[in-house]
């Protein structure tokens, strides 16, 4: 891999290398401070701006909607325009959006800025992976730095609900997230300073495939309010069934256009390499995962052991422990195992975390914080190297891309695991879940439906992570580079 400038040595070591890598945690940390901290404020915001249910809904949905319909659109303009410039302009942006919520006197208002905020988000959070990735030329190196931003924004994610309620104590709910435009420009900082801009053959000029960016964020938006639309309005509503046909009509339309048009915003040939299809696979089964056990554990809590929403939050904690602590399990399995079956393993444990709440969570809450640990023990490994192995795979003009890539298939997989747990325990629970008295038959459906849900949960993983482990078999470190592909395809369309 060739410097990213002239006058540019790439750092040997990580301590060398702490200002990128600083600015990099920065940028994660923001992502995760702010979307915690806001489900803290979310009553307070409520009040003050006297908004509906409805509209606090659409508060934290308009983020996670334009975060993830714009993300792999805005990463095919980085790889073309720059991606420390792509990210130093979404910091920029980030840090306005945050500012401005000091300003906010009603619903509407803060609605735009949560939109503003997701396009911010979706500007910077592929860069600070691909800048990572750029930054080293080593792949240890890589899936160390990789592993230290995500462990600081996991750590964000932990502290910020804490953080969040005692700064409300003191401060009105705009200081929560005005503090991201600090961070932000810290962040800038450490970008800027340390990580050069990018050099014109280190990008492509090939046109941007305008028709094909606006149907792909279509089909992802319309996948990610599917399952809002099916908890919301029941099946019975057409609305949900709307938004699947519009996911499916839109990805079939975009999936049509990139094999026929001759720039297309994503080269479908290279997302059937083995190294990023498996990435992807192993990514979307973990969040696929992770999102799907969360909603169901804090029903399960909630519902089955008469928890309070307190209890229930602490009940959480193994996963939230694991998460963090983790990353120290990271570099150990890959120096033993290598990427590619560290990847394998990862996804194993994931899945058997599922089996574990579905065959046995109904019987204690130490089987339940055991499959909480599994999963997020698997998630963890997992998160870091599918991604690094999603960029590996794929030519250097296209990093950005592809970490927005193996973003958007973690929020797909969520966005799935979320609407098929949902539906089963719908389905197969008679009852109220919003609570009240039930009878001995009730508790009784209730357990079924939870073992039932979540080894259907399991299997839907599995199949998953067995296509990806199918896909990989022949990539197992040892065999030839894995980046070496990338170096068949024409870096810079001239």
């Amino acid at each position: 891999m060739p410097s990213p400038h002239p006058a540019y040595a790439q750092p040997i070591s990580l301590r060398t290398s702490w200002l990128p890598l600083a600015g990099l945690s920065a940028v994660f940390l923001i992502e995760m401070l702010d979307d915690s901290i806001l489900n803290v404020a979310l009553p307070t915001i409520g009040r003050e701006l006297h908004a509906s249910s409805t509209a606090l809904e659409w508060i934290t949905l308009t983020y996670t909607v334009v975060f993830g319909g714009f993300m792999i659109p805005l990463a095919a303009l980085a790889d073309r325009f720059g991606r420390r410039r792509t990210m130093m302009l979404g910091l920029i942006i980030f840090a306005a959006a945050s500012l401005s919520t000091l300003l906010v006197t009603a619903a509407w208002q803060f609605i735009a800025i949560r939109a503003i905020t997701g396009i911010a988000a979706a500007m910077t959070a592929p860069g600070s992976m691909a800048l990572a990735f750029r930054l080293f030329d080593a792949d240890e190196l890589r899936v160390r730095s990789m592993n230290i931003i995500s462990t600081v924004g996991l750590v964000g994610m932990a502290i910020g609900p804490i953080a969040g309620g005692f700064l409300l104590a003191v401060a009105p709910w705009q200081a929560l997230l005005a503090i991201n435009a600090p961070i932000a420009a810290l962040a800038m900082i450490g970008i800027r300073s340390g990580i050069p801009a990018d050099r014109p053959e280190d990008l492509h000029d090939a046109p941007i495939d305008t028709v094909g960016a606006i149907l792909g964020m279509v089909a992802v938006v319309a996948v990610l309010l599917a399952p809002t639309l099916l908890t919301e309005t029941g099946s019975e509503s057409a609305w949900p069934w709307v938004s699947i046909v519009c996911a499916a009509s839109a990805m079939t339309l975009f999936i049509r256009r990139e094999h026929r048009v001759p720039n297309p915003m994503i080269d479908l040939r290279l997302i059937t390499r083995p190294l990023v299809a498996s990435g992807l696979l192993f990514k979307a089964a973990g969040s696929l995962a992770t999102g799907a056990l969360g909603y169901l554990v804090t029903l399960h809590l909630q519902l089955a052991y008469g928890w309070t929403p307190g209890q229930a939050a602490l009940g959480m904690l193994p996963q939230v422990v694991v998460l963090i602590a983790g990353g120290a399990l990271v570099r150990p399995l890959i120096a033993h195992a290598g990427m590619t079956r560290a990847a394998w393993y990862s996804s194993a444990v994931i899945v058997a975390g599922l089996a574990v709440y579905g065959v046995l969570g109904i019987h204690g809450y130490v089987w339940i914080a055991a499959a909480l640990a599994l999963v997020a023990l698997g998630m963890r490994i997992v998160g870091v190297v599918a991604g690094t192995n999603v960029m590996r795979g794929l030519p250097e003009d296209r990093t950005t891309i592809g970490a927005a890539l193996a973003d958007t298939s973690g929020q797909v997989g969520a966005s799935v695991g979320f609407a098929l747990a949902g539906t089963l325990l719908a389905t197969l629970f008679a009852g109220s879940l919003t609570g009240g008295a039930w009878s001995a038959g009730q508790h009784a459906q209730f357990d079924v439906a939870v073992s039932v849900t979540g080894i259907a949960l399991a299997i839907a993983a599995g199949l998953l992570v067995s296509a990806g482990i199918w896909l990989s078999r022949e990539r197992a470190d040892g065999a030839q580079g894995a980046a070496e592909p990338s170096k068949t395809v024409s870096r810079r369309r001239r």
